[in-house]
């Protein structure tokens, strides 16, 4: 019994066929695309990694502690710490005060990494800069053929996740646009669908699959109603990922059991479930500290992520997003192969697929009243 009700209300939670559902996911992202502004007009030479770090959780905390202020059950914040991870560093860098912080210097490349929910409703964004560049100091080299890289596989991405299309068109078209740049998809990194709660869902892109993982990564189809985080991390190097000899920072609850004896244990994990829920969490939002950073030893790596709201008539909704100016980035390489141009050139905004229906409209009725027109002169 117990089984067929955990079913039933699997299959009652709401999705963003609800307004008030699509109302807080909007919210969160909104939250997050601030939240990044900030740390982005922040990361200048000199500022630390975990200066960013603490303040993005900070301004997570301080908007979504302005909403919903009444409600005091519905939970909110943090869905995922804020991470700085900085030139060959994949991910999940999120310094703790008891150890050693990194300095940012002009020319760094820098991933910034993070999530806000409202109601479990998760809006998560990634985004890379490179610090001082500017029109008159462009991005030049290796770096900017991964950031060019990394962004034209972001823009193929949400035009391709999409109802009706299969993870695997997304993974293999991301590895021809790295390629065109000389570059590599970081090994087996995924994207995952988002659910109410829950940041990495069942369905799921991968990328730059071994034959191994390729055979073992299920099929999957998008379908409307899906919300994805689409996590693209692209490398000059051949994209394989190393775990530097460091403690990890950054956890998330599983759904596993145990019998927790100690009481610190016990709190600790009563802390975790009030404040996160099942959002993952950094140490450094504890007393006590414990860090990870996953590295390609001498290359530059660049990532954008995004999260996406397929609803039913027109192209999903991009509700995360980063300022990306193209006219500071200078590489040598460009998109040569047609399908790809030809993703490129479908419009990712709903707003100019309404445009372009109401021209075909307002076409379709001049046409209409110019035949009216011929036949009543015909008439005559």
């Amino acid at each position: 019994m117990a089984e067929k009700g955990s079913e039933s209300a699997e299959e009652e939670e709401p999705t963003i066929a609800e307004d008030v559902v699509v109302t807080k996911y909007k919210m969160a992202g909104d939250m997050a695309n601030r939240v990044l502004r900030n740390i982005i007009d922040a990361a200048t030479a000199d500022t630390t990694a975990r200066t960013l770090c603490q303040m993005g959780d900070s301004l997570i905390e301080e908007e979504t502690g302005k909403v919903y202020k009444k409600e005091k059950e519905l939970k909110k914040g943090i869905a995922f710490p804020t991470c700085i991870s900085v030139n060959n560093c994949v991910c999940h860098f999120s310094p703790l005060l008891s150890e050693p912080d990194i300095t940012l210097n002009d020319g760094d490349l820098v991933k910034i990494d993070l999530g806000v929910h409202i109601d479990g409703y998760i809006a998560v964004v990634g985004h890379t800069i490179v610090v001082g560049a500017s029109k008159d100091n462009k991005v030049t080299g290796r770096k900017a053929d991964v950031l060019q890289a990394a962004y034209i596989a972001s823009e193929v991405a949400q035009r391709l996740v999409k109802a009706g299309n299969e993870n695997y068109i997304v993974t293999d078209q991301i590895q021809k646009v790295a390629e065109a740049f000389q570059c590599k998809p970081v090994e087996g990194m995924l994207s995952h669908q988002l659910k109410r709660n829950t940041i990495d869902g069942d369905k799921a892109i991968i990328q730059n699959p071994t034959e191994q993982q390729r055979k073992d990564h299920d099929k999957c189809e998008f379908a409307v109603h899906d919300v994805f985080a689409v996590d693209l991390l692209i490398s000059t190097g051949e994209g394989k990922n190393k775990e530097k000899d460091t403690r990890t920072t950054v956890y998330k609850r599983t759904e596993n059991t145990y019998n927790l004896k100690m009481k610190a244990s016990r709190v600790f994990f009563s802390d975790v479930c009030n404040k996160f829920t099942t959002m993952p969490f950094t140490l450094r939002a504890f007393e006590d500290e414990k860090k990870q950073e996953w590295a390609l030893w001498s290359e530059f790596v660049a990532q954008f992520k995004f999260t996406l709201l397929l609803m039913p008539n027109g192209p999903a909704i991009r509700i995360t997003q980063g300022p990306f100016d193209p006219e500071i980035i200078q590489s040598e390489y460009s998109i040569q192969d047609e399908d790809i141009k030809a993703i490129l050139a479908t419009s990712a905004s709903r707003k100019t697929q309404k445009r372009k229906k109401k021209k075909a409209s307002s076409k379709a009725s001049d046409a209409v009243a110019a035949e009216t027109k011929n036949g009543e002169e015909a008439d005559d």
